[in-house]
């Protein structure tokens, strides 16, 4: 077996099967007997419609990516965007960061896209999607202020070091740009030809000409995101009454929970039961909420980023006889 053929079809399936061994070890025996118990009392059918509003933003997000790869004059097919999409999800739930870098590489492998270039336009889709998780944020202070507020406060998180950190970093990548910019090494040329790729990928929003359906899709994106927890009410008898503007905080709380954690493993079913406390919805009721939905939008991303990882190479098979 020469190297070519362990990267494209032997390392995506073990890839594969690593993520769903670590996935499984990080949750304890009692957790997983409440995911059962919840799974199995939960009303299936708006477990399911979740599911499907989950992989419709999946879809969105791999069909939007196009937009932003295309003026640089790269037009992945739609296949292989939507499972490296898939990819790249299941990788963020076993090293949280590591999906982006991941589907820049896959995507570069299948697609002959430079991986600078690739990982440049997913920075700028990240940056895009922060945006709209920080209006959404802005709704749900406005409507529900006191829980979400609470919620963002008992998460103790240290603004100062934050600040710091940042900047570091920033400093940092002006150091790396004085060096490469006055250097005239061999190695300084290749970060240097690395960085304007990333610096292209980046800024082709820019020269994107379609501003508008990239705009509609990011807004479907995140409707989907909103309507996969809102269908979840309807799965469980206790929280039938919850509206709209109840459901957003839950959201946005269920949102800042797994992006500061490992997939929100864990923390995800209490930080969500803790905001329904507030709706004087008891924590068992809460927690079976957290539960139902953490556990059946991770299954989607086992399930569908294993068949991923499989399916990837055999659809580009071709390219490769």
């Amino acid at each position: 077996m020469n190297i070519k053929t362990f990267l494209k079809y032997v390392f995506p399936i073990s890839l594969g099967a690593f993520f769903i061994y670590l996935s499984i070890s990080i949750t304890t025996p009692e957790e997983r007997k409440i995911i059962i118990k919840s799974v199995k009392t939960a009303d299936l059918r708006y477990v399911f419609l979740g599911l499907f509003f989950a992989i419709s933003s999946h879809f969105s997000r791999a069909y939007r990516w196009k937009f932003l790869l295309s003026p640089m004059g790269y037009h992945p097919r739609l296949m292989n965007s939507f499972l490296c999409v898939l990819i790249a999800y299941l990788a963020n739930m076993g090293v949280p960061r590591s999906g982006e870098v991941i589907r820049a590489s896959f995507i570069s492998t299948y697609e002959d896209i430079p991986f600078e270039k690739a990982f440049g336009s997913i920075v700028t889709e990240r940056i895009v999607d922060a945006i709209m998780l920080f209006i959404i944020i802005l709704i749900a202070l406005f409507l529900q202020f006191n829980t979400v507020s609470n919620f963002i406060l008992g998460l103790n998180i240290n603004f100062f070091q934050l600040l710091f950190f940042g900047m570091s970093i920033i400093f940092l990548f002006i150091l790396i740009f004085i060096y490469v910019k006055n250097s005239k090494s061999i190695y300084s040329s290749k970060i240097k030809l690395f960085f304007n790729g990333l610096w292209e990928g980046m800024i082709s929003i820019k020269s994107m000409k379609n501003k508008f359906p990239f705009i509609l899709h990011t807004i479907f994106i995140w409707i989907m995101y909103l309507l996969m927890f809102y269908v979840i009410k309807f799965s469980i008898p206790g929280t039938f009454n919850l509206t709209i503007q109840m459901i957003i905080p839950v959201f946005v709380v269920g949102g800042l929970s797994i992006a500061t954690t490992n997939g929100g493993i864990g923390i995800f079913p209490l930080s969500i039961a803790l905001v329904l406390n507030a709706y004087e919805i008891n924590t068992e009721i809460g927690l079976a909420f957290g539960w139902i939905m953490w556990t059946s939008q991770t299954l989607l991303i086992i399930l569908s980023g294993t068949i991923s990882l499989i399916a990837l190479p055999m659809v580009n098979r071709k390219r490769y006889l």
